[in-house]
């Protein structure tokens, strides 16, 4: 049943998320055009310019990032919480590559920003997250390598590759910790959902943000940018994330 549930929750989020909008749009449009059907064209492939124009217009792209981004403010490095959960992010088994480029990203960010206040913190435990899904070596095991590259003890280090979302890393903390603090570490524009998902379970997480995406308003002169889309398509898939858990905590 919990498989179904993470196919569906991917499959929706794939056509509501801006990418796949967008081209389910345009898809449409050519279809009614090809068709023969030129006002019904006309719409869709509107439509789906004018969305792809708004993701990737700067404006409306920082709004969507800055919203999430300015809830939670960096950490002060003053705690003393001995547990430091780094959550997962994606990553390459292309072992051609060195560690670092077969990293995200968002997954360097993190295991910096962990890393970080693991030396920090005397004798702290970094906590690894997140399945393999169809490569050979899962999320948290590429994380661990990458920390213990940069000299961090393996004693120091928990490792779980079979959590697949925030939920089921979230579970797996409660089993370890119960109800004892720690320091959460993700992604700036994801913390708002983690935080409420690890709460929601009766954990008491303190957020550690990184890997920020807001930017200085410059005006709204701007022309679309590929990146901004990117940018739009992280936030999108948060509130979709958000939406989602709050959905399944009132069934």
């Amino acid at each position: 049943m919990m498989e179904i549930g993470f196919f569906l929750k991917k499959t929706i989020s794939y056509f509501v998320e801006p990418f796949g909008m967008v081209l389910t749009l345009l898809l449409i449009g050519l279809y009614f055009l090809f068709t023969k059907n030129e006002s019904k064209a006309k719409v869709f492939l509107g439509f789906g310019f004018v969305i792809m124009f708004l993701y990737s217009y700067q404006p409306f792209s920082n709004f969507l990032v800055t919203n999430l981004e300015n809830q939670y403010p960096k950490y002060d490095y003053k705690s003393n919480a001995k547990y430091i959960h780094v959550l997962g992010n994606g990553h390459s088994n292309d072992v051609t590559q060195p560690l670092s480029s077969r990293m995200g990203t968002a997954s360097i960010m993190r295991d910096i920003e962990g890393i970080i206040i693991h030396l920090n913190t005397e004798d702290s435990k970094l906590i690894f997250t997140g399945f393999a899904g169809a490569l050979d070596i899962s999320t948290a095991q590429m994380n661990a390598d990458f920390a213990m590259a940069l000299n961090v003890k393996r004693k120091d280090i928990i490792i779980n590759d079979r959590p697949k979302d925030t939920r089921e890393e979230a579970m797996f903390i409660k089993t370890i910790l119960a109800n004892e603090p720690f320091i959460l570490v993700t992604s700036a524009t994801h913390m708002p959902r983690a935080m409420m998902v690890f709460t929601s379970l009766g954990l008491n997480p303190i957020p550690a943000p990184t890997n920020f995406y807001k930017e200085k308003f410059e005006g709204y002169f701007r022309l679309p940018r590929v990146e901004y889309f990117k940018k739009s398509q992280i936030a999108v898939h948060e509130y979709i994330g958000i939406v989602w858990s709050k959905l399944k905590a009132s069934i």
